[in-house]
Order: C-alpha cells, then structure tokens, then sequence
C-alpha cells in the first residue's frame, strides 16, 4: 500500500491506516478518495498536489493513475 503526502503541510495519508477522521477505513486506496478531496489539515491543496510516497521515503509525483476516482 502507497502513503501520499500534502506539499504544503506534510499530512500523510496512508492507504493501509486510512483516515477515520475523514470516513476512509483501512485500505482506502488513493483511486478510491474523490478527485476535489481537500488536505484536512491545511484544507489548501486538493487530491491531485499530493506526492506520493515511497516504502524508502523518497517523494514521487502522483500519476494521473494515482488520482483517478
């Protein structure tokens, strides 16, 4: 499972934890959170600025695969 982190404030979310916060149980994947989903922390960057993150920690851009719903 892929881990996506908000440029603007470091909010991660991880697709194995998912969010309770925000209705997303475990194993919420990435394709599955709407497009226009906001950053719940700095409610500034939408789905598409997140960076996904890999199992080393290195930062990716997210693909249009990884922000389709």
């Amino acid at each position: 499972m892929m881990r996506y982190r908000c440029p603007g404030c470091g909010y991660t979310y991880d697709e194995a934890r998912g969010d309770a916060h925000q209705g997303f149980a475990p194993g919420t994947t990435w394709a599955q959170i709407p497009a226009n989903w906001p950053c719940p922390d700095c409610a500034v960057n939408e789905k598409a600025d997140f960076q996904a993150v890999e199992e080393d920690g290195k930062v990716r851009p997210t693909s249009e695969a990884d922000v389709s719903t």
